[in-house]
């Protein structure tokens, strides 16, 4: 984040990991000496994430589930005890121009509906469906292509869903499923998916995810986590000039083949640091599931949080034994993401409705 102040250079906040593959700092120092910012390094430990996740968890009006948001509370604080009142963003270029790795991932998927039907369902569905075919490892992945490639999006993006793929049931209570219509957020999803005013997959992922992933998770996060700090922040990747032009790119322009943003680095290469231009996707992830089968303090946070909603009847008791038993010593990158949500989700429930359990 970028604060500014009146009379001085523009001071740029980093928030860093100590955690192999989710640090970018040597990247932040890069942009800012490039325009002489005062730069200013944030590591954020688990004894942050202790002491912030019930104030943060507390500070939205429903649950919210973005793990990034502890980092960025943890930015806009350390701003506003430095006297900044105000913080610019950069949310909205991957959406605007094609940035996030699972619209080329989406594209992998597009040949397959051009090979003849009668090869797809007369000889690869029949042979990669298989049920022994599909356990072989060297054949599971065909298997798992051909099953994704006849799903359609944007029913096929949440494959990474956790609790989908671990199976609703697995994880949540009877009483709690037949509580809630499962099949709404499909629903929902397939209405915005159709709405887009476009002719092509990548323009129409692009406007899903104003929806979705701006409007309903990144631009809550950081305007959120801002207000409970007590700065604002703008967002000028949003302008409206800029919006309405990346509306002009032809989809081409914004993934070109399997390069993200293609357009935006061209159009910027000299202007940014080769190093920024040329650098690998990574995002902001919060290491969370390293830290928490490492740290003690988290481990007992997180086993707690867990544990009540168990008793809450959300969550069932064989799944959070499992949880931290087996999955997340095992995978812990993979289900630290799982862990998390269940745990913001308890937290929320414990600010704004103590009492509440389900029914039996």
């Amino acid at each position: 984040m970028i604060g500014l102040a009146a009379g001085r250079p523009a001071v740029a906040y980093s928030i860093g990991f100590d955690a192999k593959g989710y640090d970018e700092m040597a990247y932040a120092r890069m942009a800012a000496k490039h325009f002489g910012c005062e730069h200013r390094e944030i590591y954020f430990t688990p004894e942050d994430l202790v002491r912030d996740i019930p104030k943060v968890a507390a500070g939205y009006d429903q649950p919210f589930g973005n793990s990034s948001a502890l980092p960025a509370f943890h930015c806009a604080e350390r701003a506003r005890a430095d006297g900044i009142t105000r913080l610019l963003a950069g949310d909205g270029g991957d959406e605007l121009f094609g940035g996030n790795s699972r619209y080329a991932t989406q594209r992998l998927f597009e040949p397959y509906a051009r090979i003849p039907s009668f090869i797809r369902r007369g000889f690869l569905e029949p042979f990669f469906g298989h049920g022994l075919v599909s356990r072989l490892p060297g054949l599971r992945k065909g298997s798992n292509y051909i099953r994704l490639a006849n799903l359609p999006m944007p029913v096929r993006g949440q494959d990474y869903n956790h609790v989908r793929r671990i199976g609703e049931s697995t994880v949540l209570t009877s009483a709690f499923l037949a509580s809630i219509d499962i099949a709404d957020t499909d629903r929902q999803q397939r209405v915005v998916w159709a709405e887009a005013d476009c002719n092509n997959e990548i323009d129409r992922h692009l406007a899903y995810d104003w929806r979705y992933t701006l409007a309903e998770c990144d631009l809550p996060k950081v305007v959120g986590t801002a207000t409970m700090a007590g700065v604002s922040v703008g967002f000028p990747l949003l302008d409206d000039a800029l919006v309405n032009f990346s509306m002009r790119l032809p989809a081409e322009y914004k993934l070109r083949g399997d390069a993200l943003r293609w357009f935006f680095k061209e159009a910027l290469r000299g202007f940014l640091p080769d190093g920024v231009i040329t650098k690998k996707k990574q995002g902001f992830g919060l290491p969370f599931g390293v830290w928490m089968v490492q740290h003690e303090g988290l481990k007992r946070l997180s086993t707690d949080a867990v544990s009540s909603l168990v008793s809450r009847g959300i969550v069932r008791p064989e799944f959070g034994r499992e949880l931290f038993d087996g999955l997340l010593p095992s995978h812990p990158q993979h289900y630290g993401t799982m862990a998390w949500i269940l745990i913001m989700l308890e937290y929320w429930l414990r600010a704004h409705t103590p009492d509440w359990r389900i029914k039996e």
